[in-house]
């Protein structure tokens, strides 16, 4: 199920909800059915080198080695 982001038009709160698109959301805060769904940013991949090195370090010191090579792995 995708997650929406939504605007009640009665309480003026902004929401975020995880709804099949087929399903009338409800606002949280006061049970209202008048939401406005709201566009989203995307989130960009996050493919750079930092990020990758330290979730490699942390699979790592966590004993996960599936994200490395043969030649990466200690022996």
């Amino acid at each position: 199920m995708p997650l929406y982001s939504f605007h009640c038009t009665k309480c003026d709160k902004d929401v975020e909800l995880l709804i099949s698109s087929s399903d009338t959301p409800i606002c949280p805060a006061c049970g209202s059915k008048k939401l406005e769904r709201l566009v989203s940013r995307t989130a960009p991949p996050g493919k750079s080198k930092g990020i990758i090195k330290s979730a490699r370090a942390q699979a790592a010191r966590e004993g996960h080695l599936s994200n490395y090579s043969r030649s990466e792995r200690r022996r």
